[in-house]
């Protein structure tokens, strides 16, 4: 009985009938189940398509606990057009809730935007203080030109704040932006606020520039450009949010490109600090400032419907349990009306839990794609979900017939070649392959391109798993060998692969898991990728393939020295029976060598 009055009491909530209701304290009620995406309802009776960069924010002081999502400027559905056929953009679209699955919509924050936006307005971030809403929102390009920012050739992007009397609005914009342009113009976007004993800590930033972080006015409206500290170097994260756990402030930032449809590589780390403002190590101990830039996974594709999981907020519910909330892409209804262009970025929702002082996703499992245990969003309600961590596969026999020491001076006869490149620019000695990296790539659809030389084998029939360590002779953090790699690869053509390497990416030095895949629909992409954990002096990448189905599953570790490994990606892909291992040194200049030391095949153990 208990459970139908709590549900119908979320229910007249919902649907503005009921205030404050009564309710009964004869004990604690299971929260019901959901299935991924969150279910955001219209007032037309149709379902948001879309709901990127969500936040979600749980409104004090009532006795029915009411929760409200702000969601990134986007479409809502397919059929969301203006006169012309045109997508319509809602700027910031807000829903409110109960039982943190079902939403209903509130509204969008700004029907009009701030005369000073000349663009979108992009993952809002929401604080209550002082009895007022703060609504810190990123606006994508605008008409500021006093910091020398030029509109034309650089967006001059900025963080603004609105307030409000009400989660719900009206918001009030700020006539002039938080944190205004630079004359680099480099990224504000994606602003995170925390309060830190009466101090408030504003984060911004992404992939060009840099994540920073800069002190808060008093009054929330303003922030001090002469505090701002560097929090995470530039071309690696964006989308900050900080969960305070165990002592320590945790960064969690998503890393590779959000929006490239189907095949979306966007995913979630993080990295720790005793201080707001860092600095920020991972699980290595390598800070997210390095050249070799740190980061410990926390959410990453696990080769379901969904894609691209990153830009999220964490919230705690009524049992403790902390629920991690993000953006993905369904990986076979990937865009808004069904043609490239907009992504389709609805809203999910999984357990995050802690193994070792480190958060996971669903105890490691990532995205969920079946009917989970739900989370208790009121006081009298419980969850279900214990925390299970699962555990990656281990290597078992080796296949010596396609393991490769490299002792000798010759490659094995087990070897071949795609595109043999010059005898001069490889050589085996020292019990390793070492090869000069080439002015040239795999990506067929560049018509005209050159196409590197591909080092190959056959790859055994069923589960496998394939290891090799790397190593280049590019100076650390110097700038720029783009995109200079030694990759390990699951092959079949040109076309067709899976690729996990070590890359220079500006002055970064990164991993990479990626996918080419041929032929695609027109407009689709050809390519996407993902980043791993970080790179050392030596860097230990494997490729595990698991069958399953009639289909192929490629998951991606990494590790710095060959004990501890971080799990990347987990990529779909057939490559058939022509399916090849391979090695490349590829895509930079020929004035460094890569070396490996070795390639290991096994079959996975028990």
């Amino acid at each position: 009985m208990l459970r139908l009055r709590a549900v119908l009491t979320a229910v007249l909530v919902l649907v503005g009938l009921l205030t404050v209701p009564a309710v009964a304290s004869a004990g604690p009620v299971t929260a019901l189940p959901y299935h991924n995406p969150l279910k955001l309802l219209l007032p037309s009776g149709a379902t948001a398509q879309s709901c990127a960069d969500p936040f979600v924010l749980r409104v004090p002081a009532a006795k029915v606990t009411s929760w409200f999502l702000y969601c990134t400027s986007d479409p809502l559905t397919d059929n969301d057009l203006d006169a012309q056929g045109n997508l319509v953009i809602h700027n910031i679209p807000t829903y409110q809730s109960t039982d943190l699955i079902h939403w209903v919509y509130k509204g969008e924050a700004f029907p009009t935007t701030p005369s000073w936006v000349t663009g979108g307005m992009w993952a809002p971030d929401v604080v209550h203080r002082d009895g007022r809403y703060y609504m810190y929102f990123t606006a994508s390009s605008t008409d500021i030109t006093s910091t020398g920012c030029d509109p034309a050739t650089q967006g001059c992007s900025a963080i603004g704040v609105a307030t409000a009397p009400t989660p719900a609005g009206p918001w009030q914009a700020s006539d002039t932006p938080v944190v205004p342009p630079d004359s680099a113009g480099h990224w504000k976007f994606d602003p995170e606020v925390i309060y830190v004993n009466g101090t408030g800590y504003l984060y911004y930033g992404s992939y060009y520039g840099g994540i920073f972080a800069r002190t808060l006015s008093a009054n929330g409206m303003s922030a001090d450009p002469a505090s701002e500290t560097p929090i995470a170097i530039d071309n690696r994260y964006e989308g900050t949010f900080i969960v305070r756990h165990g002592g320590y402030f945790y960064f969690m930032g998503s890393a590779s490109n959000c929006c490239n449809g189907p095949l979306s590589g966007y995913a979630v780390f993080s990295a720790r600090s005793r201080s707001p403002l860092g600095p920020f190590v991972d699980r290595d101990g390598v800070s997210i400032l390095a050249s070799r830039v740190g980061g410990t996974p926390v959410l990453m594709q696990n080769g379901n419907r969904w894609v691209g999981p990153g830009h999220n907020a964490v919230i705690t519910d009524y049992s403790g349990q902390q629920w991690i909330v993000y953006h993905a892409i369904p990986r076979n209804d990937p865009y808004f009306g069904g043609q490239p262009g907009i992504n389709h970025r609805p809203a999910l929702i999984d357990p995050l839990d802690w193994q070792g002082g480190w958060p996971t996703t669903r105890g490691g499992r990532g995205p969920s794609d079946q009917v989970m245990p739900g989370p208790a969003a009121q006081p009298w309600e419980t969850t279900a979900y214990r925390p299970t961590f699962i555990s990656d596969p281990q290597p078992g026999s080796k296949i010596a017939g396609l393991s490769d020491d490299f002792n000798g001076s010759t490659l094995s006869s087990q070897w071949s070649w795609v595109r043999e490149p010059d005898p001069s620019t490889y050589w085996v000695t020292g019990g390793a392959l070492h090869w000069q990296i080439q002015n040239a790539d795999l990506h067929p659809e560049n018509v005209g391109a050159p196409l590197a030389s591909v080092l190959t084998e056959p790859a055994p029939a069923g589960d496998y798993m394939v290891e090799t360590r790397y190593s280049n002779n590019e100076p650390v953090g110097d700038c720029c060998y783009n995109y200079a790699q030694g990759a390990l690869l699951a092959y079949k053509d040109d076309g067709n692969y899976i690729k996990l390497d070590v890359f220079s990416n500006w002055e970064t030095r990164q991993t990479e898991f990626g996918k080419e895949l041929t032929p695609v629909p027109a407009g689709y992409p050809h390519y996407g990728n993902g980043v791993g954990g970080p790179v050392g002096d030596k860097t230990w990448l494997r490729i595990v393939r698991h069958v399953a189905v009639g289909q192929d599953y490629y998951t991606a570790y990494t590790s710095i020295d060959g004990t501890h490994w971080d799990r990347a990606q987990t990529w779909r892909h057939n490559l058939g029976a022509d399916e090849k291992i391979a090695l490349a040194s590829m895509a930079g200049p020929g004035d460094f060598v890569s070396t490996f030391d070795y390639v290991h095949v096994y079959r996975l153990a028990s």
